[in-house]
C-alpha cells in the first residue's frame, strides 16, 4: 500500500489528504499487460522522481514544445494527442499505476516516442522538476470536482496552484482546463479570471469550443448522450 504524499496526489486518485495527514491510497492491481509494460518501458519512457530541474530536451532528445498533463487516468487519450502532434513533446503525471501502465503499453502499441511519463505526485513535479517558462500547455481534464460546498477547497484549482503552473509556462503558453460538472467550471472561471498574469481566450462568452487537439473520451461520449454539458477554459500566459 502507498501513502499520499500530498493533496494533489490525493485528488488525481480521487481522495483528499490535507497538508499534515497522510492516508493510505488504494493502488489497485496491475494487469499482466500493464505490469510486462512498465517493466519493458519505463526504462525509456518512465522518469523517475528526483528534487532536482528537468532538462526537457534531453529526455525528449530535441528541443520542441512541451505539453504537460496532469491526471491522464488510462492514457488512450494522451497518447492520442501526442500521435498526433509528433511535433510536440508530451509529460505525463498519474498517480496511478495501472493507469501509467496502461499508457506505456498504449503508446509502445502505436509507435509513440514522443511520450514521458511519471508516477508522482503533480505539484512536487511542478515544483521541483518542471523549469520554469518551459511548458507550451498544461492540461487538467476532468478533475475530481468535489460536488460538496464544504469539500470545495480540495479541488485541485485554487490560486496557489495556478500561480505554480503560471511560473511554469512559457510566456504565450496555456493553462487548458476541461470539466463536465457545471459549477467546478464557474469555479475554475473565477479563479482564473481573478490570477494575475492570465488571459481568457475565449472569444464568446467565458468557455471555448474543444479544441481538435482534445480528443473525446469514451466517458465524455456517455455523458453527452446524457445530456451532460462539457465545459473547456484556455487561459493563456501573458505576463
Amino acid at each position: 500500500m502507498r501513502q499520499f504524499k500530498s493533496q494533489a496526489e490525493a485528488e488525481a486518485a480521487g481522495v483528499y489528504v490535507s497538508k499534515v495527514k497522510s492516508f493510505v491510497k488504494r493502488e489497485g492491481r496491475l494487469t499482466k499487460a500493464q505490469e510486462k509494460a512498465l517493466e519493458d518501458h519505463w526504462p525509456t519512457k518512465g522518469i523517475d522522481y528526483a528534487e532536482a530541474p528537468l532538462s526537457l530536451s534531453e529526455i525528449f532528445g530535441r528541443s520542441a514544445p512541451v505539453v504537460v498533463e496532469i491526471g491522464f487516468g488510462m492514457g488512450k487519450s494522451l497518447v492520442e494527442m501526442a500521435a498526433n502532434a509528433p511535433e510536440k513533446d508530451f509529460l505525463g503525471i498519474e498517480v496511478h499505476r495501472p493507469g501509467v501502465g496502461a499508457c506505456l503499453a498504449e503508446a509502445s502499441e502505436q509507435g509513440v516516442e514522443n511520450l514521458r511519463v511519471m508516477d508522482h505526485d503533480a505539484v512536487e513535479v511542478l515544483k521541483n522538476m518542471i523549469p520554469d517558462g518551459s511548458l507550451s500547455r498544461l492540461q487538467l481534464f476532468f478533475p475530481d470536482p468535489w460536488h460538496k460546498k464544504r469539500h470545495h477547497k480540495r479541488r485541485i484549482v485554487q490560486p496557489e496552484f495556478v500561480e505554480l503552473v503560471r511560473t511554469k509556462l512559457a510566456i504565450g503558453g496555456c493553462f487548458h482546463m476541461a470539466t463536465d460538472w457545471e459549477q467546478y467550471a464557474e469555479h475554475m472561471l473565477d479563479v482564473m479570471s481573478n490570477a494575475d498574469g492570465y488571459t481568457n481566450t475565449a472569444t464568446d462568452g467565458d468557455y471555448v469550443p474543444r479544441p481538435d487537439y482534445r480528443p473525446i473520451t469514451k466517458f465524455e461520449t456517455r455523458g453527452q448522450k446524457l445530456g451532460h454539458g462539457v465545459w473547456d477554459l484556455i487561459f493563456e500566459r501573458t505576463k
